[in-house]
């Protein structure tokens, strides 16, 4: 398994090159976020760990030039900051995942291995409903050419009904799918998404595609 590891702090690169090494990993370092999309582009990697804090280029910049590519090797994002729109925005730029320093080297490796085992996967296909467009892997929608800013969870949820346009989706399969099966989560939180995705794909624009089947679930209609 083969790692690209971006980080500016020499002595952390290279303590992680040495731990993931023992681990079984081969990790190539690079000290800057240029050079480290240089070595993301042209090389072959299992995943790469991503700082966000990086002379020349920030991780986000680093990481939307990967995904703008068409490479899409795992990126686990470190960083010294915090917080959940940190977190957001790191998603938004094409990220799997998100460690904030310090982190704990069990979780790294754990974190790692499961992105591996994950793997690249294709890129996620466009979806359009009627005049509403959705680009997933960009993170971008827009209806009737108008741009419409989403959440990377409000992302996940109207993929997941765009996919199935005219069908009613039920909540537990919308919570396994956009949350995850272990989630743990109240259920009630589909609800209070699907009210804020309401607020930005429907109420500005007069429309009434977004529904509610009471008892059974949700479905977006076409017009």
């Amino acid at each position: 398994m083969r790692l690209l590891i971006v980080e500016d702090e020499v002595r952390l690169a290279e303590a992680l090159q040495r731990g993931l090494e023992a681990e079984g990993f081969e990790a190539d370092l690079a000290f800057d976020g240029l050079d480290g999309l240089d070595k993301a582009l042209a090389g072959e990697y299992d995943a790469i760990v991503l700082d966000i804090l990086l002379p020349g280029m920030n991780g986000y910049r680093v990481c939307a030039e990967i995904r703008a590519a068409g490479n899409w090797t795992p990126i686990l994002m470190l960083t010294a900051k915090s917080g959940e729109f940190d977190e957001a925005e790191a998603l938004d730029t094409g990220a799997d995942d998100f460690l904030s320093k310090p982190f704990s080297y069990v979780v790294l490796v754990a974190r790692l291995r499961a992105l591996v085992r994950r793997g690249s996967g294709p890129r996620p296909a466009p979806c359009q409903v009627g005049d509403l467009r959705l680009d997933p892997a960009a993170r971008t929608c827009d209806r009737g050419g108008v741009a419409i800013h989403l959440t990377p969870r409000e992302v996940d949820l109207l993929e997941a009904l765009m996919s199935r346009p005219g069908e009613v989706v039920g909540k537990q399969e919308l919570l396994d799918r956009v949350w995850g099966p272990d989630a743990g989560v109240d259920p009630n939180v589909v609800e209070v998404y699907l009210g804020y995705l309401r607020r930005k794909i429907d109420r500005p624009f007069g429309r009434d595609t977004l529904r509610t089947v009471r008892g059974v679930g949700y479905l977006l209609a076409a017009d």
